[in-house]
């Protein structure tokens, strides 16, 4: 094909509009008709990377295998390519002015006065080309986050004008995507929102070649060509983008609507074939035709803010659709579970899911919601401080020591069956020092978790700093919670299993980042059997 091409997604008229999703479906319905793509993220935000920000601020933290802590799009767009994507694929203006700030520093400048141009929108166009220098790549789609005016996006706006031209128009392809409201007492779709929108991108110096209209009503052909006329932009090129009832969904719709057709053409890249989308319709095909569902509780703390545990959400999804089932989830906040209701609340569920964290907030309840699960013969899924949890309540309730607890939550225990990691002692900083990305995980022959891998060896990604304590180890194996993950260079114990139980696994490492729609993780998918099975 030639140069690397460079698709730009913008966003305006308001925040969460589905950019990042939006962006995965063309990426899908091009790598569909035999392109090699990827997608990067650019953050507005001053933060270096999303590692420091509460859940409840910015959603899950995602980490990629070479441990990079990354916005959560990062997830979808793993899960909708089935690629991996790395640090490079994630940029925020703190890690772009921190740069800049050093070269400073070191004198890289020679004295220069350093500016937001040429300095910072200079180091953005190299964030943003950096992919595509190897080759690898047929197309490299950026989304910019947040919303076109404001203050914080100027910068890379700025940015991805100028780039425009140095790779050449015919490289490059600017996408919208806007809101067209419905006002209801008027049962009216209106545009107005999206002809300021596009304003100010030309303000700035970008006509988009596309507009993806999100809407909650079909888009009619006179609407279609008002917008078309107003905002400069081919008639063929103003799609609508529905409410659907899944995300996975979109690609089928971006498909119908003919957007990597359009983009295709803007390239002046000669478009035969469609889209080839068999394996994703035969997906959404299961997804939907189910009649049966099952029930999962997912204690956490942070149950608020959906998008705090999305993979997690996303990884049932897929299994569920494996096993020809809905997944239901039911958020339960670990805050709310105590020794008096643990039976109302977590009675009925097919499953029950302990969740990621960090801190002691909530965690009286998830240890209680362990010991149901582990008395009631519930299959029980604990992942990072899930299986942490469900050490804990091991060491309490079955190997009799009492004050049992993590060092981060009790320092002066005397029975710190989870500590702070060796290589973690020391460390103030908090940005990126956690164990991050991916490592190898040994798995024991004849274990659950084996038989659900069909693998001796994985390779699985972890977020933490405390760890299974392997002092207690041979007491653990003598009661009957059994180590069957383990990582053959640290000896970190990664899984933890009990044997006699339906279904209880514990992992260190956080499974649901690696579940894609074309590849759904085995635990999970191991898992939701497992529920359909304690159901009957």
């Amino acid at each position: 094909m030639g140069s690397t091409k460079y698709v730009f997604v913008t966003g305006g008229v308001t925040s969460s509009l589905g950019k990042g999703i939006v962006s995965a479906s063309l990426g899908r319905l091009l790598q569909a008709r035999g392109y090699r793509v990827t997608i990067q993220k650019l953050d507005p935000y001053i933060n270096v990377d999303p590692g420091t920000l509460n859940p409840y601020e910015h959603g899950e933290c995602y980490v990629t295998d070479d441990g990079a802590e990354t916005d959560l799009d990062l997830g979808h767009y793993e899960r909708f390519l089935d690629i991996q994507t790395s640090q490079a694929n994630n940029v925020t203006t703190g890690r772009i002015y921190q740069e800049v700030i050093n070269k400073e520093r070191r004198g890289d400048y020679l004295g220069k006065t350093v500016q937001v141009i040429p300095h910072i929108t200079d180091e953005i166009k190299k964030r943003i080309t950096f992919l595509g220098r190897k080759d690898e790549y047929d197309f490299i789609i950026t989304e910019i986050g947040g919303t076109v005016g404001d203050i914080e996006s100027l910068p890379y706006i700025e940015a991805v004008r100028q780039l425009r031209w140095d790779l050449g128009v015919e490289n490059t392809v600017f996408i919208h995507l806007t809101l067209v409201p419905y006002l209801a007492a008027s049962g009216e779709l209106k545009t107005k929102p999206t002809q300021h929108s596009v304003k100010v991108l030309l303000e700035a110096g970008i006509q988009p070649d596309v507009l993806v209209l999100r809407a909650e009503h079909e888009l009619d052909e006179d609407l279609r060509r008002k917008v078309a006329l107003f905002c400069n932009v081919a008639l063929e090129a103003v799609i609508q983008s529905i409410d659907v009832s899944t995300i996975y969904e979109v690609p089928l719709l971006m498909k119908e609507e003919g957007l990597d057709v359009i983009v295709l053409k803007k390239l002046h890249i000669e478009t035969k074939e469609t889209a080839d989308l068999k394996e994703w319709e035969k997906f959404i095909d299961r997804l939907k035709s189910s009649n049966k569902e099952i029930r999962i509780a997912l204690v956490g703390k942070y149950v608020e803010l959906n998008d705090s545990y999305k993979s997690i959400l996303e990884s049932l999804t897929h299994a569920g659709a494996v096993n020809n089932v809905k997944v239901k989830v039911v958020f339960v906040h670990s805050e709310d579970v105590s020794d008096a209701n643990v039976s109302e609340k977590l009675g009925g569920f097919d499953g029950i899911l302990v969740a990621p964290g960090f801190g002691d907030r909530g965690i009286d309840g998830k240890i209680l919601s362990v010991t149901y699960a582990r008395e009631n013969n519930v299959p029980f899924f604990g992942i990072c401080l899930g299986l942490q949890c469900a050490v804990i309540e091991f060491a309490r309730n079955v190997m009799g020591f009492d004050d049992a607890h993590s060092t981060e939550m009790n320092s002066s225990t005397k029975h710190p069956v989870i500590d702070l990691m060796e290589e973690q002692k020391g460390v103030t900083k908090k940005g990126g020092t956690m164990r991050l990305g991916g490592y190898d995980c040994l798995l024991e022959k004849g274990s659950l978790v084996q038989d659900a891998y069909r693998s001796d060896m994985v390779r699985e990604r972890h977020r933490h700093r405390y760890e299974f304590n392997n002092d207690f180890l041979e007491s653990y194996k003598k009661h009957g919670m059994i180590p069957t993950g383990i990582n053959p260079e640290s000896g970190l114990v990664e899984i933890m299993e009990q044997p006699g139980h339906p279904w209880f696994v514990g992992t260190q490492f956080h499974p649901e980042y690696r579940s894609t729609v074309l590849n759904p993780h085995p635990l999970f998918i191991s898992f939701i059997k497992a529920a359909i099975e304690n159901r009957k």
